[in-house]
């Protein structure tokens, strides 16, 4: 069983269960391929590094890999996403982070989540991507998202006029500092806090939620993902913010957006019990009444 591990970075706090990772998974017939960054980081022990192979970016991966094991955040996960693109390695999210949306199994389950995945009694979800197309060259040969896709003013600029269109047809022009386009799985991201809706992983929609309208009419609007959702900008500054997740570029208000789904999908693995329900519980606290 091949093995994929990435992380951003551990503090000395968090190396331990990375260690307990990599004896969990050297008790099985696993070859692990570890992110040479996190490798070069501490020190581990001579005869563990000899089964490890580094890896330094998608190029290194393939579809022989059977699971790559993010350690972090959610932003951790989302990085992990560019990483695997379209070659269909699942992704298992072990939250050193806070919230945990994504990354949704903790570390002090990792012994559990090795045994799921050498007994393959997990539960793969494939979650939906967006794309964007654009006439200029943005994002590099990563112009996808598992989130979400923003359109954002600049720091000390006014508001912008975002005119939207749904396959050419005119939707709104939107007032406001910025428009997110949404994943189902990105609604509890950046639109969950601009006081856009929840959906379902497994919904077929796109989510567009204005940040900080200037019409106090205008509301976020659920869509089919089978829409190409097009943009043009209109403001007092020349250029704004265009967002792809936590990937950020400066553009030029006279560039040609369109975001579409994308023609391949994600594959997260959960433990059986950690179902969206239970997450939605968990990290929003429903359910539980915290006045007492």
């Amino acid at each position: 069983m091949k093995i994929a591990i990435y992380s951003r970075g551990l503090d000395a706090e968090q190396s331990n269960p990375l260690l307990i990772l990599l004896d969990e998974l050297a008790r099985y017939d696993t070859t692990v391929h570890l992110y040479e960054p996190l490798l070069q980081q501490f020190t581990l022990p001579a005869e563990m590094v000899s089964n490890i192979i580094p890896f330094n970016g998608s190029q290194d991966l393939n579809e022989e890999i059977e699971c790559l094991i993010s350690l972090g955040g959610d932003g951790t996960m989302l990085d992990a996403v560019t990483l695997v693109r379209d070659y269909g390695i699942p992704i298992l999210g072990i939250n050193f982070g806070r919230l945990g949306f994504l990354a949704s199994i903790s570390r002090e389950e990792l012994g559990s989540a090795v045994d799921a995945l050498v007994n393959r009694t997990y539960v793969v979800d494939k979650r939906s991507l967006l794309h964007l197309d654009s006439n200029e060259s943005l994002f590099g040969d990563a112009p996808f998202a598992l989130n979400e896709f923003a359109i954002h003013k600049r720091e000390t600029s006014p508001m912008i006029k975002i005119h939207t269109y749904l396959n050419g047809e005119f939707l709104n022009s939107y007032w406001a500092d910025g428009l997110i386009v949404s994943t189902p799985t990105g609604s509890t991201g950046y639109n969950m806090s601009c006081n856009g809706p929840i959906l379902f992983p497994d919904a077929s929609s796109f989510v567009i939620t204005p940040v900080a309208p200037h019409n106090l009419n205008v509301r976020s609007i659920v869509v089919p993902d089978t829409n190409v959702v097009s943009f043009e900008v209109e403001g007092r500054a020349d250029q704004f913010i265009c967002a792809l997740d936590a990937r950020r570029e400066i553009v030029n208000k006279s560039v040609q957006l369109a975001i579409r789904r994308e023609k391949f999908c994600i594959s997260l693995v959960r433990l059986n019990e950690n179902s969206f329900l239970s997450t939605l519980r968990t990290k929003l606290t429903w359910g539980l009444d915290k006045r007492n």
